[in-house]
């Protein structure tokens, strides 16, 4: 009796099917969130979901072990295990289609269940998945279908009477390309904020701006240094927030809903905002994950509308402004604070000059100098609800302080840590911040040895950081510099030792260096 042998497609080929599949579903969904939602792109869907609902110490590990780029690493994460499973879709799929699909289509599944659970879903948001689920079914059938022909016989004519192996190496080409194209296409469709920023910088170059007095001399040590210059640049200024992809938002189709707790509700286009007297504030912002001595803190000049002029419009109530961005995120603000006489808080539209950065908020952001960036300074702001504080926003689900205000830190720049340098006058410096109190004093210690006042640099203003320098004389070895702020009541900073969880950092940094 003889015995029949399934045909098996090569283990090469049924592999790259599945890759081929997942690669085809992953850039139609791009290319359709391109054309219509960029935040319902299946893939950034996942990533969002995931840092979503994270547990908060999966969030520390990963901000503390990557910094700035944990996003990076979580979008490269992602794809190395979409390649994993598709990889096992294909060979799970050799004799029959059946195992691959199933895959495909649970992979399409959790793509739109992480689209639909988005904070800012929308039904149009839908299309996106839908078809990316589609297209990676038909494109993994499709292939396993010809594979398969070819495994039997690569040199039999198929129905077009090209060659069975031909057909393959076509489709697989044709796939392969069209996912690459559809991918990119998306990518650059979602692009939408360039010419609109560059308008809005041509706006802002020929407004009417209430400008601050110009940064005087003296402010930093940057030219003799070469330490911290006194404004970020903005491809310099740090970068926090959880949007995998930066929302792209163009001006003209932006607007901003004031409502909840207020006499009377408002809805500002960003042309509203431009006819509202605009204003330059200097301003250091900081960001709660900063460690003692960390480099999570940047200067810049901003303008924009100042916000309590627009809040005291709508009449508000409650104690706080939750506020969110166009990708879900939320953040909650002090009513008080940002009434406050003098705290200077924004709209800010405009940055070092130019319109804001894309990674930055553009078209519209929150700044409120004195509090850390997660209870403050909403990026890509389009809603502010006046509530109270029963309602939680996003690091506030997440165990972090409710308040939020800027504690009085400092940093070492100079000498670097663990370097080496000439034994003598060895030149110490770094930077001090106490939004919006200011630095009265700074002062320093070698080796455990009395407190010496630094030379300040020119001051600013409350709002923003403050440079220092001191010259010590050093023998020869190792030693440890240790540094203490004063801020512009009179109060000293805290040498007590606290983490970033759940409201900051505190403690006297310290550098170790080697004179010879």
């Amino acid at each position: 009796m003889t015995r029949t042998v399934a045909v098996a497609i090569p283990r090469g080929v049924a592999a790259g099917n599945g890759v081929l599949a997942v690669a085809a579903a992953v850039g139609a969904g791009q290319l359709v969130a391109g054309l219509l939602a960029p935040g319902s792109s299946p893939f950034l869907a996942v990533g969002n979901a995931v840092i979503r609902l994270a547990p908060q110490a999966v969030v520390d590990f990963a901000k503390t072990t990557f910094g700035t780029a944990d996003k990076p690493v979580l979008l490269a994460g992602t794809a190395v295990i979409l390649l994993l499973v598709a990889v096992g879709a294909g060979l799970a799929s050799r004799y029959v289609w059946t195992p691959g699909q199933v895959v495909v289509g649970a992979l399409g599944v959790a793509g739109i269940a992480a689209v639909c659970t988005a904070p800012t879903f929308t039904p149009t948001d839908l299309v996106a998945p839908v078809v990316a689920a589609a297209a990676g079914l038909w494109v993994f059938r499709t292939l396993h279908r010809i594979a398969l022909e070819a495994a039997e016989d690569p040199e039999a004519p198929s129905t077009r009477g090209l060659p069975r192996r031909t057909v393959l190496l076509g489709a697989t080409t044709a796939v392969g390309v069209g996912a690459l194209a559809a991918g990119g296409g998306g990518v650059l469709l979602g692009r939408g904020s360039i010419d609109s920023r560059a308008a809005v910088t041509a706006r802002l170059a020929a407004a009417t701006i209430t400008r601050e007095a110009p940064v005087p001399a003296g402010v930093d040590f940057a030219a003799e240094l070469g330490t911290t210059p006194f404004l970020t640049s903005n491809d310099e200024f740090y970068r926090i927030d959880v949007a995998l992809r930066v929302p792209q938002l163009r001006a003209e189709d932006w607007r901003l809903r004031i409502h909840g707790m207020v006499d009377r509700e408002l809805s500002l286009s960003f042309d509203d905002l431009m006819a509202r007297p605009l204003v330059e504030r200097t301003v250091t912002m900081t960001c709660v994950s900063n460690e003692i001595g960390g480099d999570l803190i940047s200067t810049a000049r901003f303008v924009g509308v100042d916000l309590a002029a627009v809040l005291r419009e709508a009449g508000p109530h409650g104690e706080q402004l939750f506020s969110t961005s166009t990708d879900g995120w939320t953040a909650g603000t002090p009513t008080d604070v940002v009434l406050e006489q003098g705290r200077g808080a924004l709209l800010a539209v405009g940055m070092n000059g130019e319109a804001l950065p894309v990674e930055h908020g553009f078209p519209v952001r929150m700044v409120v100098p004195g509090l850390y960036g997660y209870v403050s300074a909403t990026k890509w702001v389009t809603d502010i609800e006046v509530t109270t504080f029963d309602r939680t926003s996003y690091w506030i689900d997440r165990g972090w302080g409710v308040l939020g205000p800027v504690k009085t830190e400092c940093r070492i720049d100079l000498p670097r840590s663990f370097g080496r340098v000439p034994a003598g006058r060895v030149t110490v410096a770094g930077i001090a911040w106490s939004q919006p109190r200011g630095i009265s004093g700074v002062e320093i210690s070698v080796d455990g040895g009395n407190w010496a006042a630094a030379q300040l640099a020119a001051e600013v203003g409350g709002d923003t950081w403050r440079m220092w320098r001191a010259v010590v004389e050093v023998a020869p070895g190792s030693h440890t510099v240790r540094v203490r702020a004063t801020d512009g009541t009179g109060a000293l900073q805290t040498d007590q030792i606290a983490d970033v969880v759940p409201d900051g950092a505190t403690g006297w940094p310290a550098r170790v260096f080697t004179a010879t």
